[in-house]
C-alpha cells in the first residue's frame, strides 16, 4: 500500500541516504530524552565542558543567540534559492517543492532577524551540526526530487492536500514563536510560562506545528526520503518537547501540570 503514495526509489544509494538520515534524527531524539542535548535555547550549558584538544575547545566555543540561530537556517534558505538555478525546470510538483522547502528556512531567518527575542548562548557544535543537517536535508530533499522527474507520479496525488497542510504547519509556528517574542521587552532575559494559542495545553506548540509544515512537505513530495525526514523530525522534536517540559517543571513551581510537552491531552 506504501507504494501507492510515494515514488519508486531512484537508486540503492538513495535509500541507504534516507534510512542514515531517519536513523541520526531518531538517535538525535532519544538523545535528548536521555539528557544528551544539542546546546542552544534553555539547553545552551548543558553538558558543556572544556575539551581536552583545540579541535573540542573551538567547538564548544559560545556564540550569541541571534547569531547561532542565523547560522542554523542561512546555509539551508540559501540552497533552496540556488535549486531554483540549478533546476529550473521540472513541472508543478517539482516547483511545489523547490518553493516550500525554501520558504521554510526564509521563514526561520527572518524571524531569527526580526521576530525572536534572545537570552542564554549557543555551542558552536551544535550550531554547526544543526546547519549542516538543514542544509543537507534541503539539498537532498530537491535532488531526489530531481531524480524522479520522469518516473510514473504515485497512484495517490497528495501534493494538494501536502500544501495545504504545510501552510497549516508554517502559520501556526510562525503564530506561536510571535507569542513567544511577546512574553519579555528586549531588556529582559528570564524565561517566563507562554500563554495563549496552544500552549495553554502543550509547552511546545511550535514544535507541533514544525512537525505538522515537514508532513506537509512529505506529501508535496512523496518520496520515501521526505517521509522519513518528517518522521525523524516528529522524534527528535518528541524528544526536545519531552526535556522542555521537564525543565519547565524544575523551574516553576506553579507550571500547571496538566500542560502536555506536545500533542494535547497525550503526550
Amino acid at each position: 500500500m506504501f507504494q501507492s503514495f510515494v515514488y519508486e526509489e531512484p537508486n540503492p544509494i538513495i535509500t541507504v541516504i534516507t534510512v542514515v538520515t531517519f536513523s541520526f534524527l531518531a538517535y538525535l531524539g532519544i538523545s535528548e530524552i536521555c539528557g544528551r542535548h544539542l546546546q542552544y535555547s534553555k539547553f545552551w550549558n548543558v553538558n558543556a565542558s572544556a575539551g581536552s584538544s583545540t579541535s573540542s575547545n573551538f567547538l564548544q566555543g559560545k556564540l550569541s543567540s541571534r547569531i547561532g540561530m542565523f547560522v542554523l537556517y542561512a546555509p539551508a534558505c540559501v540552497m533552496g534559492f540556488a535549486s531554483f538555478l540549478m533546476y529550473p525546470d521540472g513541472g508543478t510538483r517539482f516547483m511545489m517543492v523547490k518553493s516550500v522547502v525554501t520558504v521554510h528556512f526564509l521563514k526561520r531567518v527572518l524571524e531569527v532577524l526580526f521576530v525572536h527575542k534572545y537570552s542564554g548562548g549557543m555551542i558552536l557544535g551544535s550550531a554547526l551540526l544543526i546547519s549542516s543537517s538543514y542544509f543537507m536535508f534541503a539539498a537532498v530533499m530537491v535532488y531526489i526530487q530531481h531524480l524522479t522527474l520522469g518516473y510514473q507520479e504515485p497512484e495517490v496525488d497528495l501534493k494538494y492536500i501536502g500544501l495545504l497542510i504545510f501552510l497549516v504547519g508554517i502559520c501556526g509556528n510562525f503564530y506561536h514563536h510571535y507569542l513567544l517574542s511577546k512574553l519579555r521587552d528586549s531588556k529582559e532575559k528570564g524565561y517566563k510560562i507562554p500563554r495563549g494559542g496552544l500552549f495553554s495545553v502543550v509547552i511546545c506548540p511550535h514544535y507541533l506545528f514544525e512537525i505538522i509544515g515537514f508532513v506537509g512537505i512529505s506529501f508535496i513530495s512523496q518520496t520515501s526520503f521526505s517521509f522519513c525526514c518528517a518522521l525523524g523530525v516528529a522524534l527528535y522534536l518528541m524528544g526536545r518537547s519531552y526535556v522542555t517540559r521537564k525543565w519547565y517543571l524544575s523551574k516553576f513551581e506553579n507550571f500547571p501540570k496538566n500542560v502536555k510537552a506536545l500533542i494535547p491531552f497525550v503526550f
